[in-house]
């Protein structure tokens, strides 16, 4: 008989880490909110699908705000007292998890849009030739 692995739960670690990155990476299709410290290491992270919201739902700028609120809330767990804000995306949830954190007891010292645009788009397909 195959012998049952005991699995053991892993404690969270709390960090005390002054100062953080919050990225909001808001697509039409969900809202995702990752907070890192400055090397890049994640703190804390959180979705609207990790939250409970199911399909057309999860775009909704209500959703990025009850994301926002659960990151904010683990954030300050960790010690976060000043955030940096990178936004990235066209969803309709930026700006709603964007005025959740400056609601929040955290400080948003800058807030920077790297949305990712194209200098030049893609190439051109070839003229049909015919004959």
């Amino acid at each position: 008989m195959a012998q049952a692995k005991k699995v053991t739960k892993r404690k969270k670690i709390k960090k005390n880490i002054p100062s953080a990155i919050a990225n909001i990476h808001s697509t039409f299709n969900n809202t995702i909110i990752t907070i890192t410290d400055a090397k890049g290491d994640t703190i804390c992270w959180s979705s609207a699908g990790a939250i409970g919201f199911k399909g057309a739902k999860k775009s909704t700028p209500y959703a990025a705000q009850l994301v926002a609120q659960a990151v904010t809330k683990s954030a300050i767990d960790n010690g976060v007292k000043t955030l940096s804000v990178r936004i990235k995306g066209v969803g309709p949830g930026k700006d709603s998890a964007l005025r959740q954190f400056q609601a929040s007891n955290i400080e948003v010292s800058d807030i920077k849009n790297v949305t990712p645009i194209p200098h030049n788009g893609v190439k051109k397909p070839k003229k049909l030739r015919r004959r």
